[in-house]
């Protein structure tokens, strides 16, 4: 009966820890952290992500096709608190992999650009806060990114840009009202992290 009792508090004190970096996480994401803990985050992103940076090919690559697939789906709707009603067939267009996902009230669309170059991607994230506008940046997603104005998130992560179209979407959208930049945070950080040694 006591080694139950011990197994029992040992399983919540690790369901707790766990619960408590994720919360950590989130608020480093969102900017709620000072400048030591933003540098030590984005030293850890950096750390992720030290491998071979492959150039665009002549069909979308293994993790650009991660963003619409079931398992993505699964995972945001665990993230989010809401299922999709639907997720669109994703096309494949100049180098560009995209998909919408359709809910209830409003739609998301999540896009992957290839690119074949440090500079190529460097132009392409520039352009497209050019397009967008810059709101604020996200310190520690990826190798970069930032809110736009119509709180959307753009992320980059070696030759490849992550554009999380949240425009579509209601003010306030889930069972948790998050606003549009969170809710695309959250998505960009769920699928950074599936893209974590790809």
């Amino acid at each position: 009966m006591k080694n139950a009792h011990r197994r029992t508090r040992v399983r919540y004190a690790a369901a707790s820890a766990f619960v408590f970096v994720l919360l950590l996480g989130v608020w480093l994401f969102v900017g709620g952290a000072g400048s030591e803990p933003r540098r030590a985050a984005s030293m850890a992103s950096a750390d992720t992500t030290r491998h071979v940076a492959e150039p665009a090919g002549p069909t979308p690559s293994e993790s650009a096709q991660m963003v619409c697939a079931p398992e993505a789906q699964k995972h945001l709707a665990s993230v989010l608190g809401v299922s999709s009603t639907a997720v669109e067939t994703p096309t494949w267009v100049d180098h560009l992999y995209s998909c919408r996902y359709d809910y209830a009230d409003g739609a998301m669309t999540l896009s992957v650009k290839e690119l074949s170059s440090k500079a190529q991607t460097s132009a392409y994230f520039d352009s497209l806060r050019t397009q967008f506008g810059k709101k604020r940046p996200v310190v520690g997603l990826g190798q970069g990114a930032f809110v736009t104005t119509n709180g959307s998130v753009v992320v980059r992560k070696d030759y490849k840009v992550l554009l999380v179209d949240t425009s579509g979407l209601p003010a306030r959208f889930g069972p948790f009202s998050a606003n549009r930049a969170k809710t695309a945070i959250d998505v960009g950080v769920t699928v950074l992290g599936c893209w974590t040694g790809a």
